[in-house]
């Protein structure tokens, strides 16, 4: 047995230990490594953090220590705004406030565009400097629509304007210690180039998935993961990835290299994150393969993997026992609606 695979199984003797005399998670962890690199833990994220059903404000659901966070996102090519809602491609509904300091973030109106729940974002980590890093899943939920100014390189612009240097890019990944640059996302993570998350802290990644409406869309012949791998491409011959601030995303669970199932084989390196059911990754997928690679694996919809427990209100033994389970199944990021349990968003888990 690896010292790595006698370590995790430690931990989640200890996680499964202070379940059972009702510790506190924060007791779960205390062993953990104190500085591991980002693609060798586990976290656990809220699904649709944007939702006013779920918190009055974006920086409530940043307050539980979550991992993640998700906001789904429109094109609206009409006014040349990204709307933030569920079911709404002309119009905002969130939580979103436009805070432009710490004490404005829990005041004021909401259902503000995406810009603002960026800037909500970038002065809650303000705040918080040692939080973090922060996985921000955006749902494009109808795709780009570049021909119509609202495309990869308009989503890059407005992410560095609002987030800054808070963004870790594709290119903090490219990076090698000793100067120059991987020449793709796939080398950089297979040498386990990801930095420590106390390097990280304060700092978000941002990523992509194709949306709901988009990949029912039949007229739809360009999705986003495709659109947004091929202007990393693109910015990368032209010696400007630099500007990329996304990091696109192979999304849905299957066996084997998912990235084969695209044509085009040269975009392929250009992904590194993969978005999937839980339950589909745990019934019979090699999920070590992502592991290995030190590629960042989101597993969704924690609560059905069998037996499904509540997806918004189990017991805290419950969901830590459902982190520690996927965690052991290689999971990066652990996904549910558990919003009420703060001590579970805050763990951090050996992955694997």
């Amino acid at each position: 047995m690896t010292l790595r695979r006698t370590f995790a199984a430690a931990l989640l003797a200890g996680v499964a230990a202070a379940v059972t005399l009702g510790l506190p998670a924060q007791q779960a962890t205390a062993t953990a490594p104190s500085d591991p690199p980002f693609g060798s833990a586990t976290t656990v994220g809220l699904h649709n953090t944007y939702d006013p059903a779920a918190f009055s404000y974006l920086a409530q659901a940043l307050d539980t220590g979550t991992g993640m966070i998700e906001l789904d996102v429109w094109t609206d090519t009409i006014t040349k705004e990204w709307k933030v809602s569920h079911s709404n491609p002309l119009g905002n509904s969130n939580n979103c406030v436009n805070a432009s300091s710490p004490a404005q973030l829990y005041s004021g109106g909401a259902n503000k565009n995406l810009e603002s729940c960026f800037d909500d974002l970038r002065v809650w980590l303000g705040a918080h400097p040692q939080s973090g890093p922060l996985v921000v899943k955006l749902e494009l939920k109808a795709g780009f629509a570049a021909n119509r100014g609202m495309g990869p390189a308009e989503l890059d612009a407005l992410i560095a304007a609002h987030l800054g240097a808070a963004a870790f890019r594709p290119a903090d990944l490219l990076a090698r210690p000793g100067g120059g640059s991987y020449p793709n996302l796939d080398e950089a993570a297979k040498a386990g180039n990801w930095p420590s998350r106390s390097a990280l802290a304060g700092r978000v990644l941002v990523d992509v998935i194709p949306g709901t409406l988009e990949e029912s869309n039949p007229f739809d012949t360009l999705h986003t993961d495709v659109e947004y791998a091929r202007h990393l491409r693109g910015l990368a011959a032209a010696g400007r990835i630099g500007q990329a601030q996304v990091f696109p995303v192979v999304h849905g669970a299957t066996a084997g290299d998912p990235r084969n199932a695209y044509g085009d084989s040269g975009i392929r390196p250009w992904f590194v994150v993969f978005d999937g059911d839980a339950a589909a990754y745990v019934g019979g997928i090699d999920t070590g393969w992502y592991d290995a690679r030190h590629y960042l694996l989101v597993m969704t919809d924690a609560h059905n993997v069998a037996p499904a427990i509540s997806a918004t209100d189990p017991t805290a033994e419950q969901a830590r026992a459902r982190t520690a389970q996927l965690a052991a199944a290689h999971a990066s990021v652990v996904s549910s609606d558990w919003r009420h349990l703060p001590a579970v968003q805050s763990l951090v888990l050996p992955r694997g």
